[in-house]
């Protein structure tokens, strides 16, 4: 299908910024949408935002007004810009790529290793 290669995260203090990109190879001509998703210690994978390769976006309440997601279909790659970060944002963080298979909508997702951010206070 697609392999994904995450880059940024890390260690960052509370109230900056932090850059998560993505990288897709593979059948990228397939995907329909990608996605940043989240899994904190204890708890469940969460989506945190995904976006349609044609710009249509869509946000969990915790990422209204601090994340934005981009695309950038010519480099098959996908970018989360997290500002204002909050210890409550410490997770591992997946990027996802939804493939469409046929034109009922059949579809699959590959995803990333993920990629750790952390938070401090």
């Amino acid at each position: 299908q697609v392999q994904l290669v995450e880059s940024g995260g890390g260690l960052v203090q509370a109230g900056e910024s932090v850059r998560l990109s993505c990288a897709a190879s593979g059948r990228t001509y397939n995907i329909g949408r990608m996605a940043w998703y989240r899994q904190a210690p204890g708890k469940q994978r969460e989506l945190v935002a995904d976006i349609t390769t044609g710009g249509r976006t869509n946000y969990a309440d915790s990422a209204k007004g601090r994340f934005t997601i981009s695309i950038d279909n010519a480099k098959n790659t996908v970018s989360l810009q997290m500002n204002r970060v909050k210890p409550e944002d410490t997770a591992v963080y997946y990027c996802a790529a939804t493939l469409i298979l046929n034109v009922e909508g059949a579809n699959v997702t590959d995803w990333g290793q993920g990629t750790q951010v952390t938070v401090s206070s």
